[in-house]
């Protein structure tokens, strides 16, 4: 009974947001980006789409996404939103960990970007335009993956902090106190394999199309880069997610090396009690803030 009361709402959901996406006006990159996914299909194999095209979307989003923290160190308007002001970023850090992706990136996830297409094979992903599913549905599904992602997250990045383990492999990714956006990936090979592996669960559950594979991509890499800036900066579109945890919450991981351990909300750390902490530094930080406004 219980069942079918869920399915029920599931769908007067999806009959209602279909019915309000009906009054919206047409996507005027519909058209284009049609034209640009069916000449894709017409002149690469789906090796190629699935290996090297995954690929490419990785790398572009992730340098991307980088920039504008990257270009926050050179403004100074911008450093009064900067987490820890008292350590800046330097073109050591940087370039250290910039060398460490390239390794990272090809050498440990392009072999495993390479299973993608017999992943879609297997399980008979469809590529072509036809079977796309709406916008309001990817969403949803990017939705789902950061869900299962996260619970993945919170319990494996948790037990990495464990005191018997954490200087073998967790270690790496904190040697920066201060983190900033290009380190959000700079990694053990084992934690990149390890941690990696939530990011697949929710491809593994919702994947109905190969444009999910690259919309979870965009969505994971946007929210980890984002929590690893350094800048908590105000209007930021990601703080309308619900429960999400922002650069803040993760900021004040890096400081302490302990708490905090969900990578995309807060309701994990706020069950067991691993933000508490974090709260009470939010209080002083505001006591301080009202002392110094008096």
């Amino acid at each position: 009974m219980a069942m079918n009361d869920s399915v029920n709402i599931l769908n007067s959901a999806y009959l209602a947001v279909e019915y309000i996406d009906s009054f919206l006006p047409d996507n005027p990159l519909q058209q284009p980006f049609k034209n640009a996914w069916n000449y894709m299909l017409d002149n690469y194999t789906k090796f190629q789409i699935a290996t090297w095209g995954s690929l490419i979307v990785h790398e572009v989003s992730y340098f991307l996404l980088c920039v504008p923290g990257f270009v926050f160190q050179f403004i100074p308007y911008m450093q009064k939103y900067k987490i820890q002001q008292d350590k800046p970023e330097t073109w050591e850090k940087q370039w250290k960990c910039f060398k460490t992706l390239l390794f990272n990136h090809f050498f440990i996830q392009l072999p495993l970007i390479c299973g993608t297409y017999y992943f879609t094979e297997y399980f008979n992903i469809p590529y072509e335009w036809e079977e796309m599913p709406r916008w309001y549905v990817l969403v949803a599904q990017c939705f789902g993956c950061a869900v299962i992602e996260d619970a993945w997250h919170y319990f494996l990045h948790r037990l990495l902090h464990h005191k018997r383990i954490y200087k073998y492999i967790h270690k790496v990714h904190h040697e920066f106190v201060s983190p900033f956006g290009m380190q959000a990936e700079y990694a053990h090979p084992l934690e990149t394999l390890i941690l990696g592996t939530g990011f697949f669960i929710g491809i593994v559950v919702f994947c109905n199309h190969v444009i999910l594979l690259w919309a979870w991509v965009i969505c994971r890499l946007m929210e980890t880069i984002d929590v690893h800036s350094g800048y908590d900066v105000p209007l930021n579109p990601l703080h309308l997610v619900p429960f999400y945890a922002g650069a803040r919450f993760h900021d004040f991981h890096h400081m302490n090396f302990i708490g905090n351990y969900a990578s995309t909300f807060t309701w994990w750390d706020r069950i067991f009690g691993t933000d508490s902490q974090f709260i009470a530094y939010k209080e002083k930080e505001k006591k301080q803030q009202l002392i110094a406004k008096k």
